[in-house]
């Protein structure tokens, strides 16, 4: 399915919202799925604030999110409006030491 211009849109602006957004399931103080419970536990022992986006409120950014990115799973993580990765991703980059330093902005 295309991605409506509405919906990029969309998208694109929640991206924007935050230095640090997570598109997941559920929200930060209740996650509906493990994968998003993982994102949660990692981001909060780094950041004391971040945006959530719940995409089980919304199926038309649930579905939009994936083209979005050419990601097929939620959820996804994004820093400074790039998109970083789903939890795979996150739970390496957190065990690599990564992700604190992105998280924090002091990179480049």
């Amino acid at each position: 399915m295309a991605l409506s211009e509405g919906t990029r849109k969309r998208i694109q602006d929640l991206v924007g919202s935050d230095r640090v957004v997570l598109f997941m399931k559920g929200n930060r103080r209740m996650p509906q799925c493990g994968f998003s419970a993982q994102v949660i536990r990692i981001l909060d022992s780094h950041l004391p604030s971040y945006t959530t986006v719940d995409v089980l409120q919304d199926p038309e950014v649930r579905n939009g999110i994936k083209d979005f990115t050419q990601w097929p799973t939620i959820p996804q993580l994004y820093v400074d409006g790039e998109f970083v990765g789903g939890c795979d991703i996150v739970t390496e980059m957190e065990q690599s030491g990564e992700l604190e330093p992105l998280l924090e902005g002091k990179t480049g």
